[in-house]
C-alpha cells in the first residue's frame, strides 16, 4: 500500500513537473508562429536595425531599433541603481548587520519585493517624474531616467535575496582561515567572502537585469511612451514591453501590426531567456566550485 501511494505521488510530482516543461514549450511554439510571419513583408535587418517605429503610417514602417535601444538605456539605468544597493545590502545584511537590524531590514527588502508593479508606476507618475522635471528643468518628467530609477528600486530586493543567499554558501572555514592568517574583518569580507560568492553574485545581477528588461506596467506608464531612438537619458522612450502593452490592443488580429508586435515580444523572450540561462550557468559553476553541486 505505501510502495503504491508513494509511486501515486511521485508520479503527480513528475506530471507537475512536466506540466511546467509543456507550458513553456506552448509559449514558444505560439511566440513563433505568431511572429515570424512578419518577415515576410520586411527583412530582419531592417526589422531589427530600422529606427523608424510607424506601424500605422502608410505605408507601415516596422524598425523596432528605437524599443531596442529604449530598453538597453532604462536597464543600463537600472542596473546602475540596483547593483550597488542590492549587493549592498546582501553584504550589510549578511555580515555586518546585528540580529535585530537584520530582523527589521529584511522584511523590508521582502515588502518592496511584493509591491505590485503598478504601484511603483503610480509612484513614478505623481513623485518622481515631478521631481525630475523640476530638478533638471525638464520639458517632462517622464523620460528614461525616471523609468530606469523606478526599475532599479523594483529589481534591488531581486538581486540583495540572491545575492545574500550566494554569501550564505560560503563556507564558514573560509572566514576561520582568513582570521587565522590575520586578516581582519573588512579584509575578509572584499578579498575572501566576495570572490568566493563572485558566481552567485553575477547570477543575482542577471536575474535582476532580466527582472529589469522585462517589467511592463511601469515603463508603460513613465517612460514617455516617445518610439525614437533617445540621445540621453532625459529622453522620452517606449521600451519594447511598453510597445507591445499599448498597442495589441489595437492591432488587428492576424495584420502586419500584430505580427511585428509578437516579433518583439519573441525578441523580448529570447533575449530574458539567454539572461536566466546565463544565470543557471554561472550559479551551476559557482556551486561546483564549493562542493555544493548534486
Amino acid at each position: 500500500m505505501n510502495t503504491t501511494k508513494e509511486k501515486l505521488i511521485k508520479l503527480l510530482f513528475a506530471a507537475a513537473a512536466f506540466s511546467s516543461l509543456a507550458l513553456l514549450a506552448g509559449i514558444i511554439i505560439v511566440l513563433f508562429r505568431e511572429a515570424l510571419p512578419v518577415f515576410s513583408f520586411v527583412s530582419p535587418l531592417a526589422f531589427l536595425g530600422g529606427e523608424s517605429w510607424y506601424p500605422t503610417a502608410e505605408p507601415p514602417e516596422f524598425g523596432v531599433w528605437p524599443l531596442i535601444a529604449a530598453s538597453a538605456w532604462v536597464t543600463g539605468i537600472a542596473l546602475v541603481i540596483c547593483v550597488p544597493l542590492g549587493v549592498g545590502s546582501a553584504l550589510y545584511l549578511h555580515e555586518l548587520a546585528g540580529p535585530r537590524q537584520r530582523a527589521a531590514l529584511k522584511p523590508v527588502i521582502e515588502v518592496l519585493a511584493s509591491i505590485p508593479s503598478i504601484i511603483y508606476g503610480f509612484f513614478g507618475m505623481t513623485v518622481m517624474a515631478p521631481f525630475m522635471q523640476e530638478a533638471f528643468g525638464l520639458p517632462i518628467g517622464l523620460c528614461a531616467l525616471t523609468a530606469g530609477v523606478i526599475l532599479g528600486v523594483m529589481a534591488t530586493p531581486t538581486v540583495a535575496s540572491i545575492a545574500e543567499d550566494a554569501l550564505g554558501y560560503v563556507p564558514r572555514s573560509f572566514r576561520e582561515a582568513s582570521f587565522a592568517l590575520g586578516a581582519n574583518r573588512w579584509e575578509t569580507l572584499v578579498k575572501v567572502i566576495v570572490p568566493a560568492a563572485g558566481s552567485g553574485i553575477s547570477t543575482a545581477v542577471i536575474l535582476g537585469m532580466s527582472r529589469a528588461i522585462g517589467e511592463t506596467m511601469t515603463v508603460l506608464m513613465v517612460a514617455g511612451g516617445a518610439a525614437v531612438v533617445p540621445s540621453s537619458v532625459f529622453d522620452p522612450v517606449r521600451p519594447m514591453t511598453a510597445a507591445i502593452a499599448a498597442e495589441m490592443g489595437e492591432a488587428a488580429v492576424g495584420g502586419e501590426h500584430y505580427h511585428a508586435l509578437f516579433a518583439i515580444a519573441l525578441a523580448l523572450f529570447l533575449v530574458t531567456f539567454v539572461f536566466n540561462i546565463a544565470a543557471e550557468l554561472i550559479s551551476r559553476r559557482y556551486r561546483l566550485k564549493l562542493g555544493l553541486a548534486r
